[in-house]
């Protein structure tokens, strides 16, 4: 039956962490990533993913990213970094500490598997952000490196801890 999903690995927040990894990818599949009420330890944060080879992230810079955000307030903007260490918009852009600012959305993971392409990501969030306003950010973005990834790490961009969340990795059949 096509279009199935197939859980891998799943975690859930509830007190701060440095960073969530996911692993498991072992198949050429798509992969999903489904996430909930993402928070984070220190107000106005964006939280990315990085992939990971062997279970270790890849800090390198070789990250390209761009999106699309919607915002609530009337007006729309525009992102594209090349060369980062990280996506760094993927998961939540601006989160704040307030109980009512957390993120959730869904990333597809392409071609992590194959250690003769570029790893590819797509990502859809929604978040009630640090100035209180509700965003949605379409996106994706490419790992410039032709490598084998099993899985993400997902970390807050600044360094700071992750407060809570549930990171669910699926592979999609």
């Amino acid at each position: 039956m096509a279009g199935k999903l197939v859980q891998v690995a799943t975690e859930t927040v509830t007190s701060a962490v440095a960073s969530v990894t996911l692993t498991g990818i072992d198949s050429d599949d798509v992969y999903m990533v489904a996430f909930n009420n993402l928070e984070v330890q220190t107000d106005a944060r964006s939280v990315g993913f990085r992939v990971t080879t062997s279970g270790t992230a890849d800090t390198s810079s070789n990250y390209d990213e761009s999106y699309k955000a919607l915002i609530s307030n009337g007006t729309f903007g525009n992102g594209a970094f090349q060369n980062q260490n990280i996506f760094i918009y993927s998961l939540g852009d601006s989160l704040g500490t307030a109980g009512q600012e957390k993120a959730n959305g869904i990333v597809y993971l392409y071609n992590f598997n194959n250690a003769s392409e570029y790893s590819f990501a797509s990502f859809e969030t929604s978040q009630i952000n640090s100035g209180a306003t509700h965003r949605g950010n379409a996106g994706g973005g490419v790992h410039t490196v032709a490598q084998s990834c099993d899985g993400i790490s997902i970390v807050e961009g600044s360094g700071g801890n992750i407060l809570g969340g549930t990171f669910t990795l699926y592979r999609v059949v």
